[in-house]
């Protein structure tokens, strides 16, 4: 956007030309680079999703020609029975990120500001911005916690994304519970995109709680990022809500192979469940490696960690680093800009990286 020029953005509706989108993590085109930077699974989906998928195009070339069921019914049934929910409390988008948006759309356009932490996913200020609404950020604590007294007060909705992003610490069912009983007029969505690494879920509480939506994705622990799938978990009268706004938007966001690709994944849960394990063993290992450095990690409970070097500045750590093709992530924003994101990579990943500061950077 930098090259278009204020008289160029005159077509531009007015809004548009205020918003300040967000800006995803560097995919780069250079070769031999270690990506840690994304938050993406190093392993690969379950085979039975890469046989799903090849199933689809094999079966029929109608998988191209016609459109893919609209409701997503199979992969709705896969997760409701995953999750033992029923199937009229799943709602399913394109990405988390979409199943956000319609959530905005669907609850958070009130008179009151809704609530988030000041230091959580950038998307939430974004969208805040593009539908209109009246936000008010909660400062984190002086140990980068949420503290869920803070969320006791009057509001239009409260998001919270748990584990929170980019700190990586997460709140305890417990904590969750308080912030629901707080907010019984108000819809409490619980942002659950990096949950499956060591945190609790929530969705265990929603048959008692009317006001709660448990948002999560299959990009990170199903290794589903290349296809786009997201879902959401709450009462049906939520779901209703989620659906209508679905529906006035794109009443086809999920494709066939995505569909057959989830619905594989949620079919083969003893394999997920062997590489979170994988993840979090490796995630133990590299932060008690770069402790050993000198480096202070938050604790973690998703597929990254935020971790600062007291002495010597992240921006420059992070340039350094990415001289020696590694790239991780710095967030020039106030509070966190002598902090580094690093995904959790394989245990060969990660002792490249461990390698890397030791002997090239912090020699």
């Amino acid at each position: 956007m930098s090259n278009i020029t204020t008289e160029q953005m005159r077509f531009w509706s007015p809004a548009v030309r205020e918003l300040d989108p967000y800006v995803p993590g560097e995919q780069p085109k250079i070769q031999n680079i270690l990506k840690l930077n994304t938050n993406e699974n190093p392993y690969p989906p379950s085979p039975k999703v890469v046989a799903a998928v090849e199933a689809v195009l094999a079966d029929s070339a109608d998988a191209l020609r016609l459109y893919p069921d609209p409701d997503a019914t199979a992969l709705k049934q896969a997760i409701a029975t995953q999750q033992n929910v029923d199937i009229t409390q799943v709602f399913v988008g394109n990405g988390s990120d979409e199943v956000l948006a319609h959530i905005f759309k669907a609850f958070f356009v009130q008179d009151e500001a809704i609530i988030y932490p000041d230091i959580s996913y950038s998307f939430y200020p974004v969208y805040s911005q593009f539908f209109a609404t009246k936000t008010k950020e909660i400062p984190l604590n002086e140990n980068f916690e949420i503290d869920v007294n803070d969320y006791k007060q009057t509001n239009g909705g409260v998001i919270i994304a748990n584990p929170n992003a980019p700190t990586s610490i997460a709140l305890n069912l417990a904590e969750i519970e308080e912030v629901l009983q707080a907010n019984p007029n108000r819809v409490v969505v619980i942002d659950e995109a990096y949950v499956d690494f060591g945190a609790e879920s929530a969705i265990g509480l929603v048959n008692q709680y009317e006001n709660l939506v448990v948002c999560q994705t299959t990009s990170k622990s199903r290794s589903l990022a290349g296809l786009r799938v997201g879902f959401a978990i709450a009462q049906a009268h939520l779901i209703a809500g989620l659906e209508a706004v679905k529906n006035s938007f794109n009443s086809y966001p999920m494709d066939r192979f995505a569909i057959a690709a989830a619905v594989a994944s949620f079919e083969d849960q003893a394999y997920f469940e062997a590489q979170c394990q994988k993840v979090m063993n490796s995630r133990e290992k590299l932060i008690a490696d770069l402790k050993e450095i000198g480096f202070k990690v938050l604790p973690s409970k998703a597929n990254f960690i935020f971790a600062t070097l007291p002495t010597k500045d992240a921006g420059a750590l992070a340039k350094e680093l990415r001289e020696q093709g590694i790239i991780v992530r710095h967030f020039n924003k106030p509070r966190i800009n002598q902090f580094l994101r690093i995904t959790i990579g394989t245990n060969e990943q990660n002792q490249r990286l461990v390698d890397r500061l030791k002997n090239q950077i912090l020699i």
